[in-house]
């Protein structure tokens, strides 16, 4: 078993999970993850990064009980089968990226499942960020300077659109906490002090 470490991170929209995980990573010196990906898969399996963009939006808006577990799991379908640009076999190639970044590397993942493709690994470390939606809105009118009412609907589009997302793929509820090591409420701290904790936690570990 590879000894580098990961910490992957979900997150509601708002709550500054984003935000930590690119400090925590510099701090680190570590590896950092989120839309990279995409273009990573793309360079791994050919197809471009446009697809892959597409097919996450695709399957936000499938149906919200399908589950596609198998694409987690499944080996990737070579280029001569019918299925090689299904949104499944795009988020296997994403799942590979995220296989091969956590046994050769040190970083930080933000999204994409990750907890769930990373579950059975030791070494990683899976935080849930969030905090109330009041507190969310006031982070997202401060940082685009939108209204209460245009922040509020920005949160609850994205954050239905990554539970979506995510039941998809696994079948289960992102904010389901047995899925995590770590769940941290941004506002009980400043966010400097979470990402103290975070890497107190990962000391511990």
């Amino acid at each position: 078993m590879s000894e580098h470490h990961v910490v992957t991170i979900a997150r509601g929209y708002g709550s500054g999970g984003k935000t930590m995980g690119k400090r925590l990573a510099e701090e680190l010196g570590w590896g950092y993850y989120d839309r990279e990906l995409l273009r990573l898969a793309s360079d791994e399996s050919g197809i471009s990064e446009e697809l892959f963009a597409k097919a996450d939006e695709t399957a936000r808006r499938s149906l919200l009980f399908r589950v596609a577990r198998d694409a987690l799991d499944g080996a990737v379908i070579p280029p001569d089968k019918e299925n090689f640009i299904s949104n499944e076999n795009l988020f296997r190639y994403q799942a590979k990226i995220i296989r091969q970044l956590a046994e050769t590397e040190d970083c930080v993942i933000v999204g994409r499942c990750a907890n769930y493709i990373l579950r059975d690994n030791p070494n990683a470390i899976k935080l849930y960020i969030h905090a109330p939606e009041k507190n969310c809105v006031r982070t997202v009118m401060s940082l685009y300077g939108l209204t209460n009412e245009e922040a509020l609907k920005r949160i609850q589009e994205i954050d239905k659109r990554r539970g979506d997302y995510y039941r998809y793929f696994t079948g289960q509820d992102w904010r389901f906490a047995d899925a995590y090591d770590l769940c941290i409420d941004s506002s009980r701290m400043s966010w400097d002090q979470c990402i103290r904790l975070i890497k107190a936690y990962i000391d511990i570990r």
